[in-house]
């Protein structure tokens, strides 16, 4: 479909990547919708790319609710808003859990069954996830992060299956790790065993690609990293070799310190 004069909702647009695919909407046509937390960002954002913007806390689902009501009209939804949830899951609250399975994976599906309805009616439409190659093989120190996002990938699969002959496309990106802005560039550490990154123009333009061509998946890193990923999806016993050793148990404590306070 078409994104010069849709009406968009992009949630997660205050990080990185988000404010990337603000930037990349606004010069398409969208008509904006974002949202996050830290109203002041949001603001600023606004006023910048001429979007309309709405505080909401993902973790909250009668914010959740509020946000899908006030955004109602919406043609496209890009469920961009992640927490990193990085770390040994008993490190963790309960609290900490909710929150993070919460805007993860909760958020997104909830958006999208208050949305869809509408889309659905008028045969018009899109929803597009941003995941992560985080699921599709799991790593160390991310079982909360990786298990919303085998489930992301699981439910938009799903549902682009159920909406099929709709008229309303389903869509997911997984980008790699990003350089330069979002949650990994956020952290300062090295890229893990050396691997290339991706830009967050590269992740923003895959999202709009997924959309204006009706993609099913878009997997947005190096070559050998998705051949990692496909290798380690067939057999998970291979990415548990060689790990919790030198530099590469180094960088996965550095990350996970980093993002601590995140959540």
């Amino acid at each position: 479909m078409r994104i010069a004069g849709a009406k968009v909702l992009l949630t997660g647009a205050t990080g990185g990547v988000g404010r990337v695919l603000a930037r990349q909407l606004a010069s398409k046509g969208a008509t904006l919708t974002v949202t996050g937390r830290r109203a002041g960002a949001l603001e600023s954002l606004a006023v910048e790319f001429g979007a309309r913007h709405v505080v909401a806390d993902l973790a909250d689902a009668d914010q959740v609710a509020r946000l899908a009501e006030e955004c109602a009209a919406a043609d496209v939804l890009i469920a961009n808003a992640a927490l990193p949830a990085s770390g040994e899951l008993l490190d963790y609250t309960p609290e900490q859990i909710d929150r993070a399975v919460a805007v993860n994976l909760g958020a997104p599906i909830m958006l999208a069954r208050l949305l869809a309805p509408r889309m659905v009616g008028l045969r018009h439409g899109h929803l597009a996830f941003v995941g992560s190659m985080s699921g599709k093989a799991a790593t160390r120190y991310s079982s909360l992060y990786t298990a919303t996002k085998f489930g992301l990938r699981g439910f938009a699969h799903s549902l682009r299956q159920d909406l099929h002959g709709s008229g309303v496309g389903v869509s997911l990106v997984q980008p790699g790790f990003v350089a330069e802005a979002g949650m990994f560039a956020d952290t300062g550490a090295p890229v893990p065993g050396g691997m290339r990154t991706v830009t967050p123009d590269e992740v923003a333009a895959a999202v709009i690609r997924s959309i204006e061509e009706d993609r099913c998946e878009i997997n947005v890193a190096p070559l050998r990293l998705r051949l990692r990923c496909a290798v380690a999806a067939q057999f998970p016993g291979y990415g548990e070799s060689g790990r919790g050793v030198g530099e590469g148990e180094r960088i996965a404590q550095q990350i996970v310190e980093a993002q601590r306070a995140s959540r």
